[in-house]
């Protein structure tokens, strides 16, 4: 997973950073792994977060607003440009505008580029239970996170997710609706509601 992410980054860097005369040329890969850092980070942090599971869900599962243009508008994406930003300022000098450009280049166009390459079924280089595994460090308490995101893909396709989708597809998560050890269904669906 960290290979694609990897590749993302060196394949949409060379415009945004680069050939960006804001950075200077000695900080071209410490800059693009400063955004991959931010990135892997801000995603583990959501998904760690109270509530933070089911938005996280979410957006990597490919719905509305996961175009390069909307992503900047999620708050999980916009939290995770802001510290990034703040990053890139502090660590290698460049002014505010400047980190913004390139966070505001980078990081959509990668993080579209992920999520395209995840829910693509031809695409073989990264699954939704991998990338969840390496944003969660392996720790997935039993939740088979491909079966949930392929199955919410396709809840979300009449464009509403109501609780009879939520229910269907934590219970098929979960083994049928069948509670496992740390909280189960109900503690899933908790992550999904919570404020």
């Amino acid at each position: 997973m960290l290979e694609v992410l990897q590749n993302l980054i060196k394949e949409h860097g060379q415009s945004a950073v680069v050939d960006n005369p804001a950075v200077p040329n000695e900080h071209n890969d410490d800059v693009m792994n400063e955004v991959m850092q931010g990135l892997m980070g801000g995603l583990s942090n959501q998904a760690t977060s109270q509530g933070g599971l089911g938005s996280l869900i979410g957006l990597l599962g490919g719905g509305a607003g996961t175009n390069s243009g909307g992503l900047m508008q999620n708050p999980i994406v916009g939290g995770i440009a802001q510290s990034v930003i703040g990053n890139l300022m502090q660590k290698f000098g460049l002014s505010n505008n400047a980190a913004a450009g390139v966070v505001g280049s980078l990081l959509p166009s990668v993080l579209g580029g992920l999520i395209n390459k995840t829910n693509d079924p031809n695409d073989s280089s990264i699954d939704m239970g991998g990338l969840m595994g390496t944003i969660t460090g392996g720790k997935t308490n039993g939740i088979d996170f491909g079966s949930i995101l392929s199955q919410g893909a396709g809840a979300l396709a009449d464009g509403k997710l109501d609780m009879n989708d939520l229910m269907n597809i934590a219970g098929s998560a979960m083994g049928g609706g069948k509670q496992q050890g740390g909280g189960g269904l109900g503690s899933l669906l908790g992550g999904l509601f919570s404020k």
